[in-house]
């Protein structure tokens, strides 16, 4: 019981500032604030994050429709390789001239690229995009040999 006392006995602690935890916390806190700041600055978060995409398939075709807010069909390049669809462009935001203080910036510009694996087989010659309102659909015609076939039973 002396020995209970001795290690949790209270003045041990008393040389610390009252709120050395919060304090130390609030530094931690700060320190991967700055560290997640300075990677999404630099491209390592948001490498392959924009732009949003979903992609779908029916029995003949698989659909990427991809968010591209405020970017038009012209300055976008699109490639098929293989089953790899490559998606890439420029995103431009507006220059503001003199002295402007941000109080926030969530809207990044600059090169972007984003690249998909398609889930099967497709056939390179049977592909069309269309772009909508910043909603960009890329039609990719199923190759015949991912395509399901109907098996008579005899």
């Amino acid at each position: 019981m002396i020995t209970r006392r001795m290690i949790n006995f209270p003045a041990a602690t008393a040389f610390r500032h009252p709120f050395f935890e919060i304090d130390a916390f609030k530094k931690e806190m700060d320190r991967w604030s700055n560290l997640m700041n300075s990677r999404k600055l630099s491209g390592g978060l948001h490498s392959g994050v924009f732009p949003l995409l979903n992609i779908t398939e029916d029995k003949d075709n698989y659909y990427i429709r991809a968010e591209l807010p405020g970017i038009s069909s012209e300055e976008l390049d699109i490639q098929l390789n293989g089953r790899n669809l490559t998606i890439s462009g420029e995103r431009k935001t507006e220059r503001n001239e003199g002295n402007v203080k941000y109080h926030r910036r969530e809207r990044d510009a600059g090169k972007f690229s984003r690249g998909v694996m398609l889930p099967g087989d497709v056939d390179s010659e049977n592909v069309n995009a269309s772009m909508v309102n910043g909603l960009l659909t890329v039609k990719i015609g199923k190759a015949e040999l991912a395509k399901p076939r109907k098996i008579s039973i005899n």
